[in-house]
């Protein structure tokens, strides 16, 4: 039980480090980032929030 509670702590923690969808830190990390990383969410995301503002 622990040892699920600590892979929780984990995830949470680590997930809370990015930067929200369409901030400009967002954006930036998305530049930097290779496209063939990219997810088709993140692809659609990207263009919403950072191409057409």
């Amino acid at each position: 039980m622990i040892r699920v509670t600590l892979i929780l702590v984990a995830t949470l923690l680590l997930t809370a480090c990015e930067p929200e969808v369409g901030t400009k830190a967002w954006c930036e990390m998305m530049d930097k980032k290779p496209k063939g990383d990219w997810s088709f969410n993140d692809a659609g995301d990207y263009a919403k929030h950072c191409v057409v503002r």
